[in-house]
């Protein structure tokens, strides 16, 4: 028995090279379902919406039959997300992480957790991981779960506010911890301060949860540039339909 598997291309990547073609037949053993079909050809179910069997739109529990077609599009962008724009990150997306809450996106991260913590705290605080780890994704207790393109930082920022246009506020998270920063006047900080600083910067936030204060330092107009590039593409991504 075989069934007839057509992928959108953006979704090529999580195929082997030999499969990265419009239509590939795998083998079927007339009881799998169609979540393990997809799983058994290296396809994350977090990076599918809506597949088709035959043209009707199916759940990814259904059964399907010898010669069944199945169609496979991803994500729309932007993707709604049912609990809110809240994130994990794995362990190789730091920098990514620390974009985000300049951005004031709800994002949390550490660099010590196993794939099966991870998973675990998604799942208990709704988050959405965020990995390019493809078999992470793969995990059944896995919920809600997004692949992240990009070789860097910056584009991976780029793609992340593209599939799901979260909103932003920057310069209300902190940076190491992602709690909530709050203006503090100067005199309550000063002891905190380095010299410099002191004399040559006069407003300041502190983190609510970890006590770390900020400022716009030597590598403010960066981030400034950063944060007005990104505003700039959540605005564009606010003005498109959904795809």
């Amino acid at each position: 028995m075989e069934v007839v598997v057509r992928p959108a291309p953006a979704l090529w990547l999580f195929l082997p090279p030999r499969r990265r073609r419009p239509q590939i037949t795998v083998p079927y053993d007339g009881t799998a379902s169609l979540g393990h079909v997809l799983r058994a050809v290296g396809i994350p179910l977090t990076e599918v919406a809506d597949p088709t069997v035959d043209g009707v739109r199916s759940d990814v529990s259904r059964r399907l039959h010898d010669g069944a077609v199945v169609e496979l599009r991803p994500p729309p962008r932007p993707q709604p997300l049912p609990d809110g724009a809240r994130f994990l990150l794995d362990v190789h997306l730091g920098s990514l992480a620390r974009r985000l809450r300049l951005l004031g996106v709800d994002t949390a991260y550490g660099n010590d957790a196993d794939d099966a913590d991870l998973v675990a705290r998604a799942e208990r605080e709704r988050r959405v991981l965020l990995t390019q780890d493809r078999g992470l994704l793969m995990r059944r207790a896995l919920r809600a779960g997004a692949y992240v393109r990009g070789a860097g930082a910056d584009a991976q920022l780029v793609d992340v506010l593209d599939r799901f246009a979260p909103p932003l506020a920057p310069w209300t998270r902190c940076s190491a911890c992602n709690g909530e920063l709050e203006d503090v006047p100067k005199e309550r900080v000063v002891d905190q301060l380095e010299p410099g600083t002191r004399r040559c910067y006069d407003r300041f936030a502190r983190c609510r949860a970890c006590g770390r204060v900020y400022w716009r330092g030597a590598h403010g107009r960066r981030l400034e540039r950063l944060v007005a590039e990104a505003l700039g593409a959540a605005a564009r991504t606010s003005g498109k339909p959904h795809s």
